[in-house]
């Protein structure tokens, strides 16, 4: 497989490799000491702190009832959630602890980075399963050479990748508004994924999205009854690293991280995944954004035309990054 990161671009389409998100709507180890200061620490326009008090809390959340919600209520909000979270599941022998306790151990299966570069469509590619150097011949392998001699061996063109993002709304971008209904994302994936879906985002905030972990799980198993090469990924406004441990547990292949929003602790939150096999797509929406992302080694960057801090849609902004 190719170590080169891949790009995706929301709402715009560049050539390498091809990405399509296509939005679609039908009708957590030890918590981490930085996350309550991570949008002041990297957007210094924020002015109030995040009390660590129960009932500085619930008024933070009293106060932003009947009113939209901006980015960083949502971020003060995951805060307060996550710390409950955090004491629910406070034992070492609770699931989500544990998935987070243990190295991935030998080789985990890239699934999400395949899905993404579509390499089951290449049979010459390395990280295809069925991936044979003996079925090439002496041509093949001459010209291959080539390519790798003049640095060219990733300028082959690859078929788009189609993506699915399943949300019953988006508070964040489109307030007020309902996309659709659904009663089971679990089986709405299966359906996207028969009509050739090769990664699906499943967004688990009820608040921004109208989803739970309850579908995330749901829709894992749908797909992996109809697609084994297909990805699943767990879509949330991520600011406390048991989240990590949440999309984990469920055996979720990847994770969405929003650069925006974690600021420098991106890195931290890169190195954790990693270590316990779980795959990440890190979106962004400016060059200095992207720039963190690639410093920190993301191997998966999504560029995304909306601007997760203003709320603004800036048009070309991905394709102009990408």
């Amino acid at each position: 497989m190719s170590s080169r990161t891949t790009m995706l671009v929301l709402s715009c389409i560049f050539m390498y490799p091809l990405l399509f998100l296509s939005s679609f709507a039908a009708s957590f180890l030890t918590p981490i000491k930085y996350s309550s200061n991570i949008v002041q620490c990297y957007h210094r326009s924020c002015s109030s702190t995040h009390s660590s008090t129960h009932s500085s809390s619930t008024s933070l959340l009293h106060q932003s009832r009947g009113q939209q919600e901006d980015i960083y209520g949502a971020v003060h909000r995951k805060e307060y959630e996550m710390k409950r979270l955090n004491t629910q599941h406070a034992a070492l022998s609770d699931p989500i602890r544990m998935a987070m306790g243990y190295g991935q151990e030998g080789i985990e299966r890239k699934r999400l980075a395949a899905a993404l570069r579509r390499v089951y469509d290449d049979p010459t590619n390395i990280a295809n399963p069925n991936y044979n150097p003996q079925n090439k011949t002496e041509a093949e392998l001459e010209h291959e050479a080539k390519l790798l001699e003049n640095g060219m061996v990733d300028s082959t063109m690859r078929r788009g990748s189609f993506i699915v993002d399943i949300k019953r709304k988006s508070s964040l971008s489109y307030p007020g508004e309902q996309f659709a209904r659904y009663d089971d994302a679990g089986l709405v994936a299966e359906a996207m994924v028969r009509l050739g879906a090769d990664v699906v985002f499943v967004n688990v905030d009820y608040h921004s999205y109208g989803g739970d972990i309850g579908e995330l799980k749901s829709a894992i198993r749908a797909v992996r009854g109809v697609n084994d090469d297909a990805a699943v990924v767990m879509k949330d406004i991520v600011v406390d690293e048991i989240q990590l441990g949440l999309a984990k547990e469920a055996g979720a292949d990847g994770i969405l991280l929003i650069a925006g929003v974690l600021g420098p602790a991106l890195e931290n939150f890169l190195n954790l995944a990693t270590i316990i096999g779980l795959e990440t797509i890190v979106e962004c929406h400016t060059f200095n954004e992207v720039q963190a992302a690639l410093d920190a080694l993301a191997q998966n960057i999504m560029v995304s035309n909306r601007d997760r801090i203003t709320g603004q849609l800036v048009h070309d902004q991905a394709i102009k990054l990408a």
